[in-house]
């Protein structure tokens, strides 16, 4: 067995470093168990030191010259060999016992694809609420957090990977797909809780209140032009780190 881990990334040579370091650990309980790993990092057109940083830490580096996190994980899909792909964000810090809840549902046999909840870094009560709004939305309609997904290679392949055609909750639409496919197949969508995925809070810094709600209006109200366009996801494509 091989898990590739794959990790978009757009001008992230501030936060990579502790990323790579937590997967590279992480990594090790793989491998006490006897499978093969890979690291790939999908440079997404990076101005910055991203790709020497991942190249320095021991990862391949794949490239994506559109700036689109769907297409960035594809193309990092696309360079891995492994028979499951773990799809990790850049500001995100896995933990060694969530790696090891993942191994676990593998080796089950029965869990096509999954993902886990996640935690803020730091003190933010009001943004925490929030976070866990959506960890019981993600638990209870089996929806995978982009910033953590875990897929068969082949399943993953099978449906098309993430749409190109969609600049925010690509994860969404990826995980009702991926249900359908495990419904058909008769295997299972699991949500990890007991090990949460330690995750930036750096956008509470970066925008303001107002252009949360905003972007959150428009993608509620408007769903298919907002999210569909990259100005409109701003937050995620506007450069500020």
């Amino acid at each position: 067995m091989k898990l590739s881990v794959i990790i978009p990334a757009f001008n992230e040579e501030r936060l990579i470093g502790e990323t790579l370091r937590c997967i590279t650990e992480g990594l090790e309980v793989v491998k006490q168990r006897g499978w093969e790993t890979e690291l790939i990092v999908c440079d997404n057109n990076s101005t910055d030191r991203t790709a020497e940083l991942a190249r320095a830490a021991g990862a391949i580096v794949a490239f994506e010259p559109v700036n689109q996190i769907a297409r960035a994980r594809n193309s990092g899909a696309a360079a891995a060999t492994g028979d499951w792909l773990l799809f990790v964000d850049a500001d995100s810090h896995p933990s060694r016992e969530l790696f090891g809840e993942v191994i676990e549902q593998i080796a089950s046999g029965k869990c096509l694809a999954g993902g886990c909840v996640v935690k803020l870094q730091g003190d933010y009560p009001m943004a925490s609420r929030i976070t866990g709004l959506w960890n019981c939305i993600s638990r209870t309609c089996r929806w995978l957090a982009g910033s953590f997904i875990f897929c068969e290679a082949a399943a993953f392949r099978e449906i098309g990977g993430f749409s190109n055609e969609l600049f925010a909750a690509e994860e969404i639409d990826l995980s009702k797909r991926l249900k359908r496919l495990a419904k058909k197949r008769g295997k299972q969508i699991v949500i990890l809780y007991r090990n949460p995925l330690i995750t930036s809070a750096r956008k509470l810094h970066l925008y303001t209140l107002r252009e949360h709600l905003g972007f959150m209006t428009r993608a509620v109200l408007m769903p298919g032009r907002t999210l569909r366009t990259r100005e409109q996801c701003f937050t995620w494509y506007d450069g500020r780190r």
